[in-house]
């Protein structure tokens, strides 16, 4: 499915990050990727991320998956929703929705979250650090749009949501099947089920906070410092005050703090590593049986081709003109010249065709990849 009547360049410059969009049958044909019976089955499944939101008497009720099958059979009269995180990752009519959005760079994209909702249902008012697409899949939805959010907006006091305490909508749309609504990261939103059967889909994008960085990166870092790598001063000289830190010292101290965090050659290889590391790495994708270069060129020439695990994800960074750093699932390959057009390839196409008489760096990445998982031969239809 392609977009209709969405103009990238004009979405880029005017609303990306900026104000939201109405985008009215924003497919050129729409069919929902997925029903609801088989989306209750995947919040069933023990390594499937799935919650159900309910609304009884005023109060919020959060459940967490894996959901038992009864469940859903005494939902009873409150109006309640299910949510279930990274469907695109098990179902590829679902993973088909991100094509469309490659126009934002693959390390941005997060999942596609599914809820479906009986009539009333819904999430409560809130707000997201990132921004989201809001496809309407199924049935109909109001959507409702309110003032920008920050660190200082009172939430509700809930252990488990983060909901709006006062909420003004100053926006209103009903979304009908096909129609998409972006929302930028902390504008305030709620959305309500009308009617049953409805479902929405929502494509998240990854904005990692400067925390989060700075804790990630200075873990990665320290195993490999040296206790041994201290403070000096062998020029000491006899201060006024004893107890005053001296400008000097201070500057010498960021020093030894900047000089480890600034080195961009380990920054690039750890956040291409951190940034491609699983959602759901407790998941384990890998093929029951190792392949070596041989069977990857057997099959190659018998007409198969690669497909990424929709699961998987890669990156790369350029290093020259003719070699780059391929990451995938928080591995890191060395890519030089026909490999290297390979990486790029891989990381670009969800699906290739590869030449069985690839040169044998690029037959030994393929193994790699197919091994851990990150990719799989498919016969030709």
């Amino acid at each position: 499915m392609q977009l209709s009547n969405f103009d990238v360049t004009g979405f880029l410059k005017d609303y990306w990050q900026q104000k939201p969009l109405l985008i009215r049958s924003a497919w050129d044909c729409w069919t929902n990727p997925v029903d609801p019976d088989e989306l209750a089955g995947l919040a069933c499944e023990p390594l499937v991320e799935s919650r159900i939101i309910t609304r009884r008497d005023h109060a919020w009720e959060l459940e967490h998956g894996p959901v038992p099958e009864s469940r859903f059979a005494k939902a009873g009269r409150d109006p309640w929703t299910l949510l279930v995180q990274s469907v695109d990752h098990h179902l590829p009519s679902v993973a088909a929705l991100l094509d469309p959005f490659r126009f934002v760079p693959n390390w941005r994209i997060d999942d596609v979250m599914v809820s479906y909702a009986v009539d009333g249902g819904g999430v409560g008012a809130h707000f997201d650090h990132y921004d989201v697409f809001l496809v309407q899949g199924l049935g109909r939805r109001r959507w409702e749009l309110g003032a920008l959010c920050d660190d200082d907006t009172e939430l509700l006091a809930h252990d488990g949501l983060r909901l709006l305490a006062d909420f003004q909508a100053t926006e209103e749309w009903i979304l009908e099947p096909g129609d998409m609504l972006y929302v930028p990261p902390r504008v305030a939103h709620r959305g309500v089920a009308i009617g049953d059967d409805c479902m929405t889909y929502s494509i998240g994008f990854r904005a990692p906070s400067r925390a989060e960085l700075i804790e990630a990166w200075a873990d990665d870092m320290i195993p490999d410092l040296s206790d041994s790598d201290r403070y000096s001063d062998p020029h000491l000289l006899q201060q006024d005050n004893p107890g005053e830190i001296s400008a000097e010292a201070l500057a010498q101290l960021q020093a030894m703090i900047a000089e480890t965090l600034l080195d961009k050659t380990r920054f690039a290889r750890w956040f291409g590593q951190y940034n491609t590391t699983p959602k759901n790495p407790e998941i384990d994708w890998r093929p029951e049986h190792a392949e070596d270069a041989d069977d990857v060129q057997q099959r190659l020439a018998a007409g198969m081709t690669l497909v990424r695990n929709p699961a998987s994800r890669f990156s790369l960074i350029r290093e020259t003109d003719t070699s780059l750093l391929l990451f995938a699932d928080g591995h890191c390959i060395a890519c030089r010249d026909d490999t290297a057009r390979f990486a790029e390839r891989v990381c670009a196409e969800t699906e290739l065709a590869v030449s069985p008489a690839s040169v044998p760096a690029t037959l030994e990445v393929i193994a790699l990849l197919v091994n851990a998982g990150s990719l799989a031969f498919e016969a030709e239809a």
